[in-house]
């Protein structure tokens, strides 16, 4: 399988382990990820202003140039997958935004492009019954939360990728690995987001409640899809530990990582040192006797 591929911008610096393991995981599934070529930032929020047709333009351009390479463009950050499906929403059902855009680009994109996340390439092409045949390394014993914050899953009604309140994808991922899946109730509560910036003390509030859930439930790692919720959710668990009491510094991985070690990929390969909590210890307990910093 060949798939045209959006990384964004967030995966070429702060989060260059969530593409990397990504593409050696699809690649050892036979699914190869094709980079766009000359891609450019999607703007990373959909445009809340109705009015204003410019916050589209950048989104409309990476739509429409994926449309002449194929009829499906697959993400893996959840700010580039919901603006980008956002907008291309936009471009299938409103006629007059549609020629505004297209006559400023100078191009003719009517919205002939699927936009999928690679959860769903694996659920619905690859399929987690088959993809559970490729393991060769289960997860077996280890206690994993699944992590799906907000942008993933809403608006329900535009992204349409599971339920909002009751999602399974990445429970029907998780399961196909062998892990033992933990459920808690924060998983599709947001963890702060770009509060980080503007109000720390708040979005700290929130990510503790994130981690504080998992880890009531015993987790021994939480798996993301959000470049900014693993920043969050890691990079603050120090000053949250400090602040709130132990969260057993529970590692805070993106999915395509748990991906990669079960399907043999070694873990050198995945950016898992790139963490502030050091998920190595955790898998050195669950992966003996495999020297896992290799």
């Amino acid at each position: 399988m060949r798939i045209p591929y959006f990384p964004g911008c967030t995966l070429y610096a702060k989060a260059k382990n969530f593409d990397q393991s990504a593409r050696i995981a699809a690649a050892a599934l036979d699914i190869q990820m094709d980079e766009m070529k000359d891609w450019q930032c999607c703007g990373a929020l959909h445009s809340q202003v109705t009015d204003n047709l410019m916050g589209l333009v950048a989104p409309t351009r990476i739509l429409s140039d994926a449309r002449q390479e194929s009829d499906k463009l697959v993400t893996l950050c959840s700010f580039c997958y919901n603006t980008l499906k956002r907008v291309n929403r936009v471009i299938q059902n409103d006629g007059e935004k549609r020629v505004k855009l297209n006559t400023f680009l100078e191009q003719e994109y009517d919205g002939r492009l699927k936009v999928v996340h690679l959860l769903e390439v694996l659920r619905d092409d690859l399929g987690f019954d088959q993809l559970a045949r490729r393991v060769k390394k289960p997860l077996t014993g280890l206690r994993v939360a699944p992590y799906y914050g907000c942008l993933l899953l809403r608006p329900a009604k535009e992204i349409r990728l599971d339920d909002p309140e009751e999602p399974t994808i990445l429970e029907g991922l998780l399961t196909s690995l062998g892990a033992d899946v933990v459920d808690f109730p924060q998983k599709t509560e947001c963890c702060g987001s770009y509060l980080i910036v503007s109000n720390p003390d708040l979005a700290e509030q929130a990510s503790s409640a994130v981690l504080r859930g998992a880890t009531r439930r015993g987790a021994d790692v939480l798996v993301t899809t959000c470049p900014l919720c693993q920043y969050n959710l890691d990079q603050r668990e120090a000053a949250l530990e400090a602040g709130n009491g132990s969260y057993g510094a529970v590692p805070i991985l993106y999915f395509t990582q748990l991906l990669g070690l079960a399907l043999g990929i070694e873990p050198a390969r995945l950016g898992l040192d790139m963490h502030a909590v050091d998920p190595f210890p955790l898998l050195e307990r669950a992966f003996p006797p495999v020297g896992v910093r290799g």
